[in-house]
């Protein structure tokens, strides 16, 4: 069990809220002076609804979480009006404010729950995850998070640093739910990964530079356009966002390559070599990102069978990233983390460490 003086333990020991389309649309209304019809969008922790005018125009809803604290929403707010002055070409959601120029508003339910709610523009496109991916689309992709790593330099908040169990640079602090996992073989899995990254990543992770990250760029938060599924259209969900180490940030995004290759390894090498062009991964950081790509297959398999046992109702959207984790750490535990290393830097350095 995770222990519950978390704070981030605590939100996702909290349900997400579920409020009446019917009470949202009428609150949305009110506050936004928008109308329009209301239909609910996929969420872990908080309830996220499309508004959609009669005129076609679409709104993103969010209703957050009862344990989200105000200065974590107002942290995310900041960071995409910061991103959206820094790096305006970027297709990042704009902030809607309320008919009173708020960014968000405390809303008391009819349930008589209280929370805090948001609007954000609507971004059009098709998630990566609903189309063929190729070597241009993870290049893209690539380039597009590290031009945003880039816009969010020298960008800072007070809950930046904030609590959250969605981390890879502190996979140690779910040491216990190992204990949660019965199967044997997933069991030992666990294990190996985890005793890696206490041993080879956790002590050198407070030499490397940190910033804000939007760490969850996968490929359901990263939309393309339709008839040009190498072309970007949007980059949503930022509300795993938080300061950590950088190259946190791309060894999140390079786990979510392995699958759809015959080689594991080909797509996130294309993926990291196409970072690295327009932001340099150091040599400290090129040393451990392979190890931290296995740590964010390793907390995505731990939390989420935890989160499904406790929320069943909504166990699809939870697990849809859990058997592509099993399978990525059973696909590196045979490897040396000196051959794995290698394998995921091939195209920065033709297979050589630097």
């Amino acid at each position: 069990m995770l222990k519950e003086h978390s704070t981030e333990a605590a939100a996702l020991n909290t349900a997400a809220p579920a409020v009446s389309l019917s009470e949202i649309q009428s609150r949305v209304a009110g506050l936004y002076g928008i109308e329009g019809t209301v239909r609910l969008l996929a969420a872990e922790r908080d309830q996220n609804c499309c508004i959609e005018q009669a005129d076609g125009q679409r709104f993103v809803f969010k209703i957050s979480n009862q344990s989200e604290s105000a200065p974590v929403v107002d942290f995310q707010i900041a960071a995409l009006n910061y991103v959206a002055e820094s790096s305006p070409a970027l297709p990042i959601p704009r902030v809607v404010p309320t008919l009173s120029g708020k960014s968000c508003e405390n809303v008391t339910w009819q349930d008589g729950s209280t929370t805090l709610v948001r609007m954000l523009s609507y971004l059009d496109g098709v998630q990566i995850k609903e189309t063929i991916r190729t070597s241009a689309q993870r290049r893209t992709m690539a380039t597009c998070l590290a031009r945003l790593d880039l816009a969010l330099q020298g960008f800072s908040h007070p809950a930046a640093s904030h609590d959250l169990l969605w981390n890879v640079s502190a996979a140690h602090r779910l040491t216990e739910q190992l204990e949660s996992v019965i199967d044997p073989e997933r069991s030992r899995l666990a294990g190996k990964f985890m005793a890696r990254f206490q041993q080879h990543v956790l002590p050198y992770l407070p030499a490397l530079r940190a910033q804000v990250i939007h760490n969850d760029f996968h490929l359901y938060n990263v939309l393309v356009a339709p008839e040009e599924q190498d072309r970007i259209t949007g980059i949503i969900d930022f509300g795993d966002l938080l300061y950590a180490p950088l190259v946190g940030e791309v060894a999140t995004a390079a786990a979510f390559h392995m699958a759809g290759c015959a080689d594991p390894f080909e797509g996130p090498a294309e993926f990291v070599a196409a970072y690295h062009r327009t932001l340099a991964l150091t040599a400290a950081e090129q040393e451990i990102v392979t190890d931290l790509m296995a740590t964010r297959h390793l907390i995505t398999a731990l939390i989420s069978e935890w989160r499904a046992v406790r929320y069943p109702h909504n166990r699809d959207y939870i697990l849809r990233h859990n058997p592509a984790a099993w399978e990525a750490l059973s696909q590196m535990a045979d490897l040396s983390r000196n051959d794995a290393r290698d394998r995921l830097l091939a195209e920065i350095c033709n297979g050589r460490h630097p």
